[in-house]
């Protein structure tokens, strides 16, 4: 707009500078002439007055053109130059200024990229030392994230605030498992559950009740008080029933005496022993049953054995009764008793130690063995080597090896094939030759007896084996093949599979930010700075671009932006049935069609759920307008309403470089040097718009745009504002 201003002001003076001098000219020779020379003047000079008007109107038409020319090479040209120059300082140092006008301005955009590349050299040779003497601290940051994302036990690290600073995999598969209303969802989508609710910056408290918190902090001020363990334990029942058993440390500041030290947050340990305790009255329940049933049968055995012995002269028939008494109790102690131990042996199944293994590691170990030690041929037929099964490693392996030690002993087989298949939760371990069937007496025995392998004993048999594993072992024969096999029926993991495909989909998780020490629990604020909120930045894909002529969300992809990290594997990303056909000119953009939709969750489940993972948080979206307007769309019919501030990148962006051409996505995404994989898929839309956001952040600062209100009102000038849906 001041641009504009002083070009208009520079064809006013233009305009001056071509009537001005004429006019005051002919003023002065006007006011020191006599009357009869104004008449003669005037006699002179109106038949040519058309001319006169004519040509200064065209020498003003052309002094407007190469105005307007020279205008937009230096004025405009040299604006857009500066912004261009801010960009390649505060967001992107790839980016050099453009060499195009006139030949000062391309000397001078030419030097300034000179400039720019001596500083990208000196810069680089900076971070390169900096790099350099940090990598201790940050071999030493990963070993931590490495230790916290193995350990079995689910752990979350929190401030004083009760945000959470850092999770482990083993929390977020916990609370996830422990949320309500899953539903179930294609593969490699997240859930719409409450399992999205743990996340860095995220309030504990959503989770866990907060005056047992409390009263767990309390404690451990008093043990610190009287220099006692710091520590403290609770149990606490979630919304779905579950028991969870709570251990909490503290966390201290750095650099502090051994006696002032204080305390910046805490450690969590959780532990869901809501089996264990069912378990554990299960377990009474058989106990107080074995007793009560049995106090009777032994009085009944104790009052016939009397009789039998204080009355030997007994009629026999009374004798036979008495011993028939004896008898039949004795025989329902046995049965009880028998039921009892069967119980307690389901029992004790749980507690065997079954972890998450894939099914190609136990062939693979027992492979090694066969061939070392029992010079047998073995060989991986067909395995699916993505197959993660529950087991004990050890045993089942010792299993494996019986079994070939074995077949080798009895039968002289030459080699021994492995093959796995699946079916629904089961997954199916063949151990197949070639050579004389075995006997189902022969079987019997095998299953029965203690295993002995390679010298070795154990105590478990076969059949221990697989009712510890809560499987199940059969033997079958292939006979147009003239083959045999035992097979193994084993649990599938699921959990196991979920963790490997996120493993090398994205690497190590980024599950900890220790900068979060310093966040303030408040709810949002418009005077804050832009640094110091939380974002949840979304895209959604729909089946058309008219929100108020019916077309419907199909997709929500969304990420959270913590303590100016963009956290990539906080997402949401769901699928939502709009429950009707989507037009086919959409697909080839989206890419989305009516059967990757069918069986998703309608709006009514989706948008309660993307509410709560947005909550305490500032919404980002590319042209906000659009996506915003099919939300409040559907306030009426689900009742969510979304009323926390929202910041527009397409916007922000016009803010920041209002003499830039074009602010659609892909523009600034080249402009800004951020590169992305796919387009026009809600969750990369949504993790490109956050990367821009964070992006234009510094560019804000630099015009003192630092805080939300000053962002929201800055926006609200921009042409763009005025766009409707």
């Amino acid at each position: 707009m001041k641009a504009k201003a002083r070009f208009l002001l520079a064809i006013a003076v233009l305009g001056l500078l071509m009537t001005g001098p004429f006019l005051i000219t002919v003023l002065l020779v006007w006011v020191g002439m006599e009357e009869i020379e104004h008449q003669k003047l005037l006699d002179l000079l109106l038949p040519h007055l058309p001319v006169g008007i004519s040509m200064t109107l065209f020498g003003f038409v052309v002094g407007v053109v190469v105005l307007h020319k020279l205008f937009k090479q230096y004025v405009e040209g040299l604006l857009g130059m500066a912004e261009q120059l801010h960009m390649m300082l505060a967001a992107n140092r790839n980016f050099r200024v453009k060499q195009e006008g006139p030949p000062e301005v391309e000397q001078l955009a030419k030097a300034a990229n000179d400039l720019a590349a001596q500083r990208d050299a000196l810069l680089d040779d900076v971070e390169t030392r900096i790099a350099q003497a940090n990598a201790s601290i940050e071999e030493e940051k990963n070993r931590l994230a490495a230790l916290m994302s193995e350990l079995a036990q689910a752990v979350v690290v929190c401030n004083l605030d009760g945000r959470i600073l850092l999770y482990n995999n083993r929390a977020r598969l916990q609370f996830k498992a422990l949320s309500q209303g899953a539903t179930p969802l294609s593969p490699g989508l997240t859930s719409v559950s409450g399992g999205t609710l743990i996340g860095l910056g995220r309030s504990i408290f959503s989770i866990l009740e907060k005056s047992q918190v409390e009263h767990a902090r309390e404690i451990i001020h008093q043990r610190l008080a009287k220099h006692q363990n710091p520590l403290a334990n609770f149990v606490t029942t979630t919304l779905g029933g579950q028991l969870l058993r709570i251990q909490m440390v503290p966390v201290f500041a750095g650099g502090a005496e051994e006696g002032e030290r204080a305390m910046t947050g805490y450690v969590l340990t959780v532990d869901n022993i809501t089996r264990a305790l069912e378990e554990e009255a299960r377990r009474d329940q058989a106990l107080h049953a074995l007793t009560e049933g049995s106090r009777a049968a032994l009085g009944s055995i104790r009052a016939a054995v009397a009789n039998l012995i204080d009355y030997p002269d007994m009629d026999a028939e009374l004798r036979e009764r008495f011993v028939k008494v004896v008898d039949d109790e004795a025989a329902q102690m046995s049965r009880r008793l028998d039921e009892t131990m069967s119980e307690f042996s389901d029992s004790s199944k749980t507690r065997w130690p079954l972890e998450d293994v894939l099914a190609i590691d136990i062939i693979a170990a027992a492979q090694r063995r066969i061939e070392s030690k029992l010079d047998l041929v073995a060989r991986i037929e067909d395995v699916d080597e993505s197959l993660w099964i529950k087991a004990d490693s050890y045993s089942l392996v010792f299993a494996l090896t019986f079994i070939a030690e074995r077949l080798l002993d009895h039968y002289q087989i030459r080699d021994l094939r492995f093959r796995t298949s699946c079916e629904g939760k089961l997954v199916y371990l063949d151990a197949i030759w070639v050579g004389q069937a075995v006997s189902s007496e022969t079987f019997y025995s095998w299953e029965m007896e203690n295993m002995q392998a390679l010298g070795e004993t154990s105590a478990l048999s076969l059949r221990d084996v697989i009712d510890r594993h809560g499987g199940e072992i059969w033997y079958q024969r292939e006979r147009a093949a003239h083959r045999a096999y035992f097979r193994f029926v084993l649990p599938l993991s699921t959990p196991g599979v979920e963790l490997a495909e996120e493993r090398r989909a994205t690497g190590r998780p980024e599950y900890y930010d220790f900068d979060l020490f310093k966040f303030e629990d408040k709810s949002i604020d418009l005077d804050r700075k832009l640094s110091e909120l939380a974002y949840t930045v979304f895209d959604t894909e729909t089946t058309g671009l008219e929100p108020s002529r019916g077309d419907e969300i199909i997709q929500i992809g969304a990420a959270r932006i913590v303590n100016n990290r963009l956290l990539r594997q906080e997402t949401f990303n769901q699928l939502v049935d709009p429950e009707g056909p989507i037009p086919p000119q959409g697909i080839p953009i989206h890419g989305i069609s009516d059967d990757m939709v069918r069986g998703q969750p309608n709006i009514d489940v989706v948008l309660p759920a993307f509410h709560a993972f947005c909550e305490e948080t500032v919404l980002i979206a590319h042209n906000a307008a659009f996506d915003m307007r099919f939300l409040q769309l559907k306030e009426e019919r689900t009742g969510v309403r979304f009323t926390q501030p929202v910041l527009d990148t397409l916007l922000l962006s016009a803010v920041v470089h209002p003499n830039q051409e074009s602010h659609k996505l892909d523009v600034i995404l080249e402009r800004l040097g951020i590169q992305i994989g796919t387009r026009h898929n809600a969750l990369e839309d949504a993790l490109a718009t956050g990367e821009v956001f964070l992006k234009l952040l510094p560019l804000l600062e630099e015009q003192g745009i630092v805080t939300v209100r000053q962002a929201l009102e800055a926006a609200e000038k921009t042409y763009f504002a005025r766009v409707k849906y």
